[in-house]
């Protein structure tokens, strides 16, 4: 008789490794002794609502059917909400009410469902000013995790009343694709916002090797640069700029071999422009 299924528990956070997530998996692990916690990201800049949303945003469609617990909460302890999100997909996701789960929610089929976190019985005995992470978020998910049921954490909320984050959207002109740096991975890849369709609606169809100009007016040195549409990173050479579809469809900046974050000295939030060279 085959064994049931472990429950998946995503796990997201700005902590860093100096323990806190450890300790947020250790009081989930003391609850759901079975869970299986995928640990997406503990490296969200301090602080990086809009980072965190992308990286969760990013992840969770490859992740399976689970609950999801996401801490990236600069207004700890003041009067913002904890929440939990059931999704189209059927997810629940679970973290501060700020904008941070509703993208992830809504590529996940929507949030069909908003709840506060409210059943005490499900928080830890002594609840902190400063570490809802531990004495909220992971016991709450925690709990669903083993199979209690979602209506039990508390009343229902409006969606119309959650915090609303939306990511920047490209501004398509004849012959310009404005845009906006979403996010900026580890190998200091520009994640940008829009994808090929937007590409070619401004600038007609492109093919590997096509040249392109780059605008940076929010660089630290405004200028331009230029670059080429590839498909692959070995399509090019190290050091040389590339424009390609990253893996979740949008459009990306790379250096070739390289760091095209620290190359163009561009943030999250900077605008980019790009034409035909």
């Amino acid at each position: 008789m085959p064994s049931p299924e472990r429950p998946v528990i995503g796990f997201l956070s700005d902590f860093g490794f100096d323990g806190a997530a450890a300790i947020c998996r250790g009081v989930m692990l003391s609850i759901a002794r079975d869970a299986q916690i995928v640990d997406i990201s503990h490296s969200v800049a301090k602080y990086a609502i809009r980072e965190g949303a992308y990286l969760l945003w990013a992840a969770l469609p490859w992740l399976p059917v689970g609950v999801h617990v996401a801490v990236v909460d600069p207004g700890v302890g003041t009067e913002r909400r904890p929440i939990g999100l059931r999704t189209g997909r059927g997810d629940l996701l679970v973290g501060p009410d700020n904008g941070l789960l509703l993208p992830a929610a809504r590529r996940l089929g929507g949030a069909t469902e908003a709840r506060l976190l409210e059943h005490r019985d499900w928080m830890l005995p002594n609840t902190s000013a400063t570490f809802h992470g531990r004495d909220i978020f992971a016991p709450m998910a925690a709990h669903l995790a083993v199979g209690e049921p979602f209506e039990r954490v508390g009343r229902l909320l409006a969606e119309d009343s959650l915090v609303a984050l939306e990511f920047a959207a490209p501004v398509v002109e004849e012959g310009l694709v404005s845009t906006t740096v979403l996010h900026v991975d580890s190998f200091g890849n520009l994640r940008l916002a829009g994808g090929v369709a937007e590409l070619a609606a401004a600038l007609g169809p492109i093919e590997p090797g096509t040249r392109l100009e780059i605008e940076l007016p929010d660089s630290m040195r405004p200028r331009d640069e230029h670059a080429r549409y590839a498909r692959t990173f070995g399509e090019t050479s190290a050091g040389d700029l590339l424009l390609y579809e990253d893996s979740s469809g949008n459009l990306a900046l790379a250096e070739s071999s390289g760091n095209a974050g620290r190359r163009l000295d561009v943030e999250p939030g900077a605008r980019l422009g790009i034409r035909r060279a």
